[in-house]
């Protein structure tokens, strides 16, 4: 079972991490947050593409996002430099590599 910290957030939990989630999901703050940046998604849209949370569930992880935005925006920039660096690394997968070789990617 996952320990986890009450917020003034009504939905709003804290894991042992320091990672804020929604109670009763395994739904991230950032993960919510992500998903605005990526698509442009309003609430509304949360709602539809993430039946499971209800509106009020959403617009409490929006609040808490707005009152830890510094926060929350540098964990996701350090998420993306670490995908980033591994990408790097990693290199050309071999299906990349095939398909390159054959001209059906650039």
């Amino acid at each position: 079972m996952i320990q986890a910290t009450t917020t003034e957030y009504k939905h709003i939990l804290v894991n042992e991490d320091n990672i804020p989630f929604i109670k009763g999901t395994s739904m991230k703050v950032i993960e919510l947050i992500t998903s605005i940046h990526a698509y442009g998604w309003s609430p509304e849209e949360l709602h539809f593409q993430y039946p499971h949370l209800s509106m009020s569930q959403i617009y409490s992880a929006l609040a808490y996002y707005w009152e830890h935005q510094e926060e929350i925006d540098a964990d996701m920039q350090q998420r993306f430099e670490y995908a980033e660096r591994l990408r790097l690394e990693t290199g050309e997968s071999p299906l990349a590599k095939r398909l390159r070789a054959k001209g059906l990617i650039k």
